[in-house]
C-alpha cells in the first residue's frame, strides 16, 4: 500500500493540461487521502495526474474541454481512475455520460471498486470500461493497467491523427485526380484508365504522379493501404 503520510497534499486540483502530448491520468474519487496516495504513486512513476473530488467536478471539466476543443479532446494519451461509489454523481453514472460523449475509446476508464461493487464493475467492463481495480489494490498491478490504458488511448489518438492527415491530403485532390486515383487503386493500368476517362495515357501519368505526390506515397499498394485509414475515402 502507498504510505499515505508521504502522499498528503500532492493532488493537483486545477485545470492542468497535458503539455507536449505527455500522458495524463485523471483521478476521480471523493476520498482526499486516496487521491493524494494515487497522485504520489503515479508521480513516482513519472506520470502526470490531476485529481477531482466529485463526479460533478470532473463532468464540468470534461464539458469545458469539449466545448473549447470540440472533438479534439483529449489530444494526448489519457485515462480516468474512477471511483465506483461517490456522493452525487456516481462513477457509474459518470461513465455512462462519457459513453454518450463518445470519449471512452480515447479516454479509457479504470474503475476503483470495493468488494461489493465487483459485479457492477464487471458489467461496466462489458459496456466498454477498460478495467476495474478492487480496493485495496496492488501498486504495481494498478500502474501496469494505467500504463496499458494510456497505451490504448495513444493508439486511438495516433489512428485519428493518421486518418485526419489522409483526409487533408484527399481534400487537395482535384476531381479528375480522384477519378484517376479510384482506378489506380482498383488495379487498372494507365492505358485502361485513359480509355475509361477518355484522356491520353500521358495525361493519366501526370495525374497519377500528382496523386502520389499529394498523398505522399510511392506506389498503388501504398496508396490503397493509406486509404484504409480513412473509411469512405476515394
Amino acid at each position: 500500500r502507498v504510505p499515505v503520510h508521504l502522499a498528503r497534499g500532492l493532488t493537483h486540483t486545477g485545470a492542468m493540461h497535458s503539455p507536449l502530448g505527455l500522458p495524463m491520468v485523471y483521478l476521480v474519487d471523493d476520498e482526499e487521502v486516496l487521491r493524494d496516495a494515487l497522485a504520489w504513486l503515479l508521480r513516482t512513476r513519472r506520470l502526470l495526474c490531476e485529481g477531482f473530488a466529485s463526479g460533478e467536478a470532473f463532468e464540468a471539466f470534461v464539458e469545458q474541454q469539449c466545448k473549447a476543443r470540440a472533438a479534439r479532446w483529449p489530444d494526448a494519451p489519457s485515462c480516468v481512475m474512477l471511483d465506483m461509489r461517490m456522493p452525487g454523481i456516481s462513477g457509474l453514472t459518470l461513465f455512462e455520460r462519457l459513453i454518450e460523449r463518445g470519449l471512452i475509446d480515447r479516454l479509457p476508464v479504470i474503475f476503483l471498486t470495493g468488494h461489493g461493487d465487483v459485479p457492477t464493475a464487471v458489467a461496466a467492463v462489458k459496456r466498454g470500461a477498460f478495467d476495474f481495480v478492487e480496493k485495496p489494490f496492488s501498486d504495481n498491478a494498478l500502474v501496469d493497467r494505467i500504463e496499458q490504458a494510456l497505451a490504448a488511448s495513444r493508439a486511438v489518438l495516433e489512428a485519428r491523427r493518421a486518418r485526419d492527415s489522409v483526409e487533408r491530403a484527399l481534400a487537395e485532390l482535384t476531381e479528375r485526380e480522384r477519378e484517376v486515383m479510384r482506378l489506380v487503386i482498383a488495379g487498372r493500368p494507365n492505358k485502361l484508365i485513359a480509355d475509361a476517362l477518355g484522356i491520353s495515357v500521358r495525361t493519366v501519368e501526370v495525374h497519377r504522379a500528382r496523386v502520389f505526390d499529394k498523398m505522399n506515397v510511392g506506389s498503388a499498394v501504398e496508396l490503397a493501404n493509406l486509404l484504409r485509414q480513412a473509411p469512405g475515402a476515394g
